[in-house]
């Protein structure tokens, strides 16, 4: 149980079938692709049909899928958002239920329900990455060291397992200081990154 932020393959991206027990965010997405690809037309866009397809078994620093649990604190990150972003800002980096590998120039909103929302709010990821990439530096955070492929929790348990820790007595500085804070920067950072590097949504579930 818990939340999560997981990538989506193609063939999850564009199926709307559900069968009558499943809930809200089981079966396929469909119908939020649908929504998008009738809003990026109405904009003037391009539809958005080159969502790879998810691997068929998840292997571990493949950088191939994405999969995160939202566990430690977000007071903490949010006290460096109001610090360091201005409230639009911190919409565009926060305020998402998925997050699509192109520009866009302000979030698109569509009536769609998503696993913790009754209205899908659809953000660009170069524009969260441009504002993770902010806080990081702010932070000093070690992009070297932290992993950058998140296939399984990757991110989540070298935070909360111990190798943060390490790494922060290793290298001070103020993403040591908060950890919780330090994770969710280093959260959103890899999500864009790997929207962008991969081509597919990322949605929470």
């Amino acid at each position: 149980m818990g939340i999560y932020l997981v990538s989506v393959g193609a063939r999850e991206w564009f199926d709307e079938a559900k069968d009558e027990d499943d809930d809200e965010e089981e079966g396929g997405r469909g119908a939020l692709a649908s929504a998008l690809g009738a809003e990026l037309s109405r904009r003037g866009l391009p539809p958005y049909r080159s969502v790879p397809e998810a691997p068929e078994r998840m292997v571990r620093g493949a950088g191939m899928s994405f999969e995160e649990k939202l566990v430690p604190s977000m007071d903490g990150f949010e006290a460096l958002c109001r610090t360091h972003l201005s409230p639009e800002e911190h919409d565009v980096l926060c305020g998402w239920s998925v997050l699509v590998p192109f520009s866009l120039d302000e979030a698109i909103r569509l009536p769609v329900a998503t696993a913790y929302t009754d209205t899908a709010v659809v953000a660009g990821a170069p524009q969260v990455l441009a504002l993770a990439e902010r806080l990081a530096t702010v932070v000093a955070l070690p992009v070297d060291e932290i992993p950058a492929a998140c296939d399984n929790l990757d991110l989540t348990m070298w935070f909360l397992d111990g190798p943060a820790k390490d790494a922060a007595a290793a290298r001070p500085g103020p993403w040591g200081e908060d950890l919780d804070a330090a994770f969710y920067v280093a959260l959103y950072l890899r999500a864009a990154q790997h929207s962008l590097r991969r081509g597919c949504p990322i949605v929470y579930c």
